[in-house]
């Protein structure tokens, strides 16, 4: 193609005739004039003065990131010499914000003369999501936001359902990818199949889908879109030969419930729809609910400054210690340590918030190094005026599973000095449903240590007799509630004394949880316990506190 055919303003004008029509930006280069005429959707995007401006060479400096200006400039050397007549490089530009984007940029020299006169090409941002998928077929998440910001507040009736292929990796690793992308675009076809007119399904993710309903959907329409989309899966499945059997998980937009229907919030909420879908067992659908989400949101401020509170030295952390007394005298035998947290501003979180945060980030494992070690300094400070004090300290089963939590132990009980036998373990019954080798090989070197063992929280739902027996504890320790029932039931009360009797006939001590008044004291004492802990004898109260009160520490 011959430049004497055109000038460089017909050339502008074709750009601008066509910019409107396409995503990518088209462009000239006046090489005899240093001129630059670019799509004006670039001007918008990009650190440029205008989509028109003299000096080219110079003004790249304003939007090409500095370090990919040599090479620029090199391959625009080598056109205008007339080493090569094609410009194929990728490269970066600078946006509004001064964030690289990754861009390419072809394009082709015009001649006069047989020399270069202009360079006509395109320009696209390489990291640009595509609007659709080619494995499924499908629209993807940017054809998503153009719609919902067509929608906007205009439009609030309807649902928006998200599908998620439970466990998908797991049918990548065992089946490969291309049997992974084989079930991506069949679970995409038992989709289309359980849609009714106005809904529409959207590509998002790896293994994820989107379905909109602008229409008549309601809550009870989206549940029915929900189960049938899984029927039509389980019937893929069985045409398959149950060569790999899956489940999906939904979550649920209600549109009109929305406050804030923007694209983000959109793909945010439904996010977090469904992956509570998939925490709550997976193969089901959840509705948004705005009580769970700011629960999330809570949490998540929680993690924040427990994060920051272990990279200060545990600045806002707490041991606070509650007395636990033998049954027949009242005199002390052993303090828990019982773990606080209070955040900057000065509130006080409870225990019930923020320790499944630190067990579900793992921050339980620092935090637990930093509970037994303060826990010993407080059982030796004591032992100092009762020799045969005792601490008790919870564990967490993360820091069993994920932890070298016996080296731990017997690491500060060596450099401490502390006898073992002052040093008592608890754990929750309930972390002992998965009763493994490895859980069983921890108790097993704690008790060769010499530390006491102690089952936490007997008689709640989780209660069972097998417990006792694989892990032979020192002291069971029954939850208020079952003791609670016992005091005022005749039935609940023969079954706590016989599991008291049960547990002495095997040489265990027996520590009854929540007695708060003398007459539940003198109940108790009947069923002969070895040892009382409640708010009758003491509340969880700071070191110093708990010093004065029950060791006379002046």
């Amino acid at each position: 193609m011959s430049a004497k055919n055109y000038t460089f303003e017909q050339l502008c004008e074709a750009i601008r005739a066509f910019s409107s029509c396409m995503d990518d930006y088209l462009f000239v280069l006046d090489m005899e004039r240093d001129t630059y005429y670019i799509s004006e959707q670039a001007a918008e995007r990009f650190c440029m003065p205008s989509n028109f401006f003299d000096n080219a060479t110079a003004t790249y400096a304003l939007f090409v990131h500095p370090e990919d200006i040599g090479r620029l400039s090199e391959d625009l050397e080598r056109m205008i010499s007339g080493e090569q007549d094609q410009h194929n490089i990728t490269y970066r530009w600078l946006d509004k914000n001064h964030e690289p984007i990754w861009i390419n940029c072809r394009g082709r020299i015009l001649c006069e003369n047989d020399h270069p006169k202009y360079m006509i090409g395109c320009v696209n941002e390489v990291g640009r999501k595509p609007l659709a998928d080619n494995v499924s077929g499908l629209l993807e998440s940017i054809a998503i936001e153009n719609i919902l910001n067509a929608y906007g507040n205009t439009h609030r009736e309807g649902f928006i359902l998200r599908i998620g292929i439970d466990d998908f990796k797991d049918i990548n690793a065992r089946k490969g990818i291309e049997y992974g992308d084989y079930i991506l675009h069949g679970v995409e076809k038992c989709i289309e199949k359980a849609l009714i007119p106005g809904q529409k399904v959207f590509r998002i993710l790896a293994d994820g889908y989107l379905i909109t309903d602008f229409e008549q959907g309601s809550r009870l329409e989206a549940m029915h879109l929900y189960r049938r989309i899984r029927c039509a899966i389980d019937e893929f499945i069985a045409s398959d030969c149950y060569e790999a059997v899956y489940t999906i998980s939904g979550g649920i937009l209600l549109y009109g419930e929305l406050e804030n229907p923007s694209y983000e919030e959109v793909m945010r909420l439904s996010q977090f729809a469904l992956g509570e879908a998939k925490k709550r067992g997976k193969n089901q659908a959840y509705v948004f609910a705005p009580e769970d989400y700011k629960k999330y949101l809570r949490n998540k401020e929680i993690l924040r400054f427990a994060r920051q509170a272990v990279e200060d030295e545990f600045e806002g952390f707490e041991l606070f210690f509650q007395p636990i007394v033998h049954a027949d005298s009242g005199k002390l035998y052993a303090a828990e340590a019982l773990l606080r947290f209070q955040l900057p501003s000065g509130e006080r979180i409870s225990p019930v918030e923020f320790i499944p945060v630190l067990e579900e980030s793992g921050l339980i494992i620092p935090v637990g190094r930093w509970v037994l070690d303060q826990a010993i300094l407080m059982c030796l400070r004591v032992q100092q005026f009762i020799p045969e004090f005792r601490i008790s300290i919870n564990l967490s089963y993360i820091q069993i599973l994920k932890s070298s939590i016996t080296d731990e132990i017997y690491e500060h009980i060596r450099q401490s000095g502390v006898a073992p036998e002052s040093l008592i373990v608890e754990i929750t019954e309930s972390g002992y449903l998965e009763n493994t080798p490895s859980v069983r090989k921890v108790w097993e070197h704690l008790k060769d240590f010499g530390v006491s063992i102690a089952i936490d929280d007997f008689g709640t739902g989780y209660s069972n007799l097998q417990s006792i027996g694989n892990l032979t504890p020192h002291v069971v320790k029954l939850d208020r509630g079952f003791t609670m029932k016992a005091l005022h039931s005749d039935y609940e009360n023969r079954i706590m004394r016989h599991i008291i009797e049960m547990v002495h006939s095997i040489n265990l001590k027996i520590c009854i949880e929540g007695i708060e008044t003398e007459e539940e004291l003198t109940k108790i004492k009947k069923l002969n316990p070895d040892f009382i802990q409640g708010y009758f004898f003491g509340k969880p109260c700071q070191r110093e506190v708990f010093e004065q009160e029950y060791v006379c520490i002046a």
